[in-house]
């Protein structure tokens, strides 16, 4: 079978059209960066995944800040984009913690925090000047104190079925310590809340969600089909975005999928034609937990090319095999996550213990972050809300 590239969409769409779909579900960013869903809306098949101007949502960090700048929709941090060095360093002076974004799809992987990828502000306007001499802008914002987490929202451009809330984690070790990875596991939670999350945050999430969907039907004049994947905060001073993904995320999707009672296919033709206000999206009231087992090394020097055995997974537990390769009957690390190990159970501790009793049982050089999901791991964030709160 010939491979082809996602910006060569007019192949993609006479593809679909030689197939005779239905509809085209979009799940990564880059496709969705090329056009991908232009090409197979201009060849009437309906789509899930926004067009390329819409999917600015995630592809441009500089759009979806001033567009909710401009339509005065709350949430958004301190902030200033940049295409030029002026006016840099004052701006760094005025936070007391800085981000950095590079604009533009990175992979998950540009941002850079201040007490994590570098110390000084020195070091900032350093990264500031290297980013825009191949970026043509930078966004620096101001870094946010509280309890991150990912609200996940299907939309036919006028309605929302919104997920429940989950909590990623992405530092690579036990204790949120080690570097930063594309995510070593999740958990929800059966009253569709997160124990350090309040319910009005939560709605506040929503509204902010809601109110950027109508922003971008007001500025682009088409409507947004697909998810809307935010990464929200819980601060001191109310609920801030981080940022969008135009589509699910890794692990998220994997705790709000399983416990989806409505089905998946009846929810894509929804959103694709337009009628999502029609339906109900059903998820269940179970706990979920993640846990990813990843190669020994990872994110930075990760054992690729080594055997693993996944066979042994007890039966309550499911697995979602993600980079691996299949060698005749055998199983290989890749450079990044091998599979992830999902438990669904009517509490917390028994989906945490499900999902630990099948990550434990792979076998091979690789290892996994055993406090996901855990009471001691809850706690801390529990408690670093309160003390934020002044509760």
């Amino acid at each position: 079978m010939k491979l082809g590239s996602y910006a060569d969409t007019g192949e993609i769409a006479n593809f679909a059209i030689s197939l005779g779909i239905d509809f085209a579900v979009i799940g990564p960013e880059e496709p969705l960066s090329h056009g991908v869903a232009d090409a197979l809306d201009q060849a009437n098949i309906p789509c899930v995944g926004p067009k390329k101007e819409l999917a600015r949502l995630e592809t441009s960090k500089s759009f979806t800040r001033l567009l909710m700048k401009k339509y005065k929709i709350p949430g958004l941090p301190q902030f200033k984009v940049f295409e030029s060095m002026d006016g840099v360093e004052d701006f760094l002076n005025e936070l007391p913690g800085i981000v950095i974004k590079p604009d533009g799809l990175t992979g998950g992987k540009g941002v850079l925090v201040q007490g994590d990828h570098f110390q000084a502000k020195e070091e900032a306007l350093a990264h500031c000047r290297q980013i825009l001499e191949s970026h043509p802008s930078v966004v620096v914002e101001e870094k946010l104190d509280g309890e991150e987490f990912s609200l996940q929202s299907f939309t036919d451009g006028n309605a929302l079925i919104h997920c429940p809330p989950v909590q990623d984690h992405k530092r690579a070790f036990a204790g949120d310590k080690g570097p930063n990875t594309g995510g070593m596991g999740s958990y929800s939670c059966a009253d569709h809340l997160l124990p350090f999350l309040k319910e009005e945050e939560l709605k506040e999430a929503k509204a902010i969600t809601k109110k950027v969907l109508d922003a971008l039907a007001k500025e682009t004049g088409e409507l947004y089909k697909g998810v809307m994947y935010g990464g929200f905060i819980a601060t001191k001073y109310g609920v801030k975005l981080i940022e969008y993904n135009a589509r699910m995320g890794d692990p998220e999707a994997m705790n709000a999928l399983s416990i989806l009672s409505t089905d998946f296919g009846e929810l894509c033709s929804a959103i694709a034609l337009g009628k999502l206000g029609k339906i109900k999206g059903n998820f269940e009231h179970k706990s979920t937990v993640c846990k990813y087992a990843v190669p020994e090394g990872y994110p930075a020097a990760p054992q690729s090319g080594k055997k693993i055995f996944l066979g042994d997974v007890p039966k309550n537990c499911r697995v979602y095999y993600a980079s691996v390769d299949k060698r005749k009957d055998d199983l290989f690390t890749s450079s990044s996550r091998a599979a992830a190990f999902v438990g669904i159970a009517p509490t917390l501790e028994e989906a945490e213990a499900i999902a630990e009793n099948g990550v434990s049982s792979a076998q091979g050089l690789l290892f996994h972050r055993e406090d996901i999901g855990t009471e001691g791991l809850i706690q801390k964030r529990v408690q670093h809300m309160k003390k934020l709160r002044g509760e």
